[in-house]
């Protein structure tokens, strides 16, 4: 076992480990830690607890103290600091007429490390603008590019919920969006109705998504037949997945009634139900609103193309001078042969020579 603190950093941040020590830590003070970013201070979360040796990342880093009076004022000096920072690398960014949006700025607790954070459409060369800004500041500076999801997550806003975004509340990691979610949910796919301040899919579609597996599953397929209380056969032509409704259509000899029944009071063989399947049209259509999974892939794909072609000019060097070694071998023991058949030859000569004369 292992004796653990939880504490977080930013508001809907992910909660790091670190070893207690001695100090009686309770939830919501504040402490000084070193991270690999440098000293930080943060808040802690989970009270000292031992846990299971294989769920923390060994070595654990210690807590140095508890934040005092003067801690505060340093992180509230930094957040003043920043915003000039801000300001600053604004005016260089445009001085560099760079392609990139700048998002935030933050200063590590000992002002040992400035970081910039922006976003953009690809890759940017920001050697001259770092070359700036750490002659204005004289402190090592970072400029790290986010994704529009984090910058949403970074600025904050208000969802068609009309409640605070969820990322900036209590959202500590984004989980995967599929457009195949929207559609096993029947929201009509629009992206003005399905995608949240960031313009990708709403969060909280994946939130949703195991309760509406569960309630489509115990619910029958439009097309279906199905046998009523009454005990008369008639087909599916609609359901209500929240209200576990299904609308039936019945047939009883002289004209169709359409009637409603609760999933609970009708018989039907129950079946595997279809995969959602998104169509070309669709995916064209709600491009951008996916975020891709496949393009860490690729990249990955990439990097392993790169290091594959790396090493192949390294083994046709390496096949070409074994084949070159061998060659001189082979070459060495045929002349080896071939000088020893020539002197073979000559002695024969030489005792014909001799038995002649």
């Amino acid at each position: 076992m292992t004796k653990i603190t939880g504490i977080r950093f930013y508001n809907a941040g992910k909660i790091y480990y670190f070893d207690p020590v001695d100090y009686e830590l309770e939830t919501g003070m504040h402490v000084i830690v070193e991270t690999a970013r440098g000293v930080e201070m943060g808040t802690v979360l989970i009270p000292p607890k031992e846990i299971e040796d294989d769920k923390v990342v060994q070595p654990l880093k210690a807590v140095i103290r508890i934040a005092t009076d003067e801690d505060e004022r340093i992180v509230r000096r930094n957040r003043e600091r920043e915003k000039e920072a801000f300001s600053i690398c604004k005016d260089k960014i445009q001085k560099h007429n760079l392609e990139m949006k700048l998002v935030g700025a933050e200063y590590t607790f000992d002002s040992n490390k400035l970081l910039f954070y922006f976003t953009a459409d690809g890759r940017i060369d920001f050697r001259e603008l770092v070359k700036d800004l750490a002659a204005v500041f004289r402190t090592r500076i970072e400029l790290r590019q986010i994704g529009v999801r984090d910058e949403t997550k970074m600025i904050g806003g208000v969802g068609i919920c009309g409640r605070e975004l969820c990322c900036k509340t209590f959202l500590s990691d984004f989980a995967p969006v599929s457009i195949k979610m929207a559609k096993e949910q029947n929201l009509s796919l629009n992206p003005t109705k399905i995608s949240g301040v960031c313009g990708r899919l709403m969060c909280c579609l994946k939130n949703e998504q195991e309760t509406y597996e569960y309630l489509n599953g115990r619910l029958p397929s439009v097309g279906d037949t199905v046998t009523t209380p009454e005990g008369e056969k008639g087909e599916v032509t609609g359901v209500s997945v929240l209200r576990q409704i299904v609308k039936v259509v019945v047939d009883n000899g002289e004209e169709k009634e359409l009637h409603e029944y609760p999933v609970d009071e009708l018989r039907f063989y129950p079946r595997k139900r279809k995969d959602v399947k998104v169509t070309a049209e669709e995916l064209k259509e709600l491009e951008g609103l996916e975020d891709a999974p496949e393009a860490s892939k690729q990249a990955d794909a990439r990097e392993k193309d790169k290091n594959t072609e790396n090493e192949k000019p390294v083994r046709r060097e390496r096949s070409r001078r074994n084949y070159d070694g061998k060659g001189k071998r082979n070459f060495e023991r045929k002349g080896n042969r071939r000088e020893q058949n020539h002197q073979n030859h000559r002695n024969q000569r030489s005792e014909r020579a001799d038995m002649d004369s």
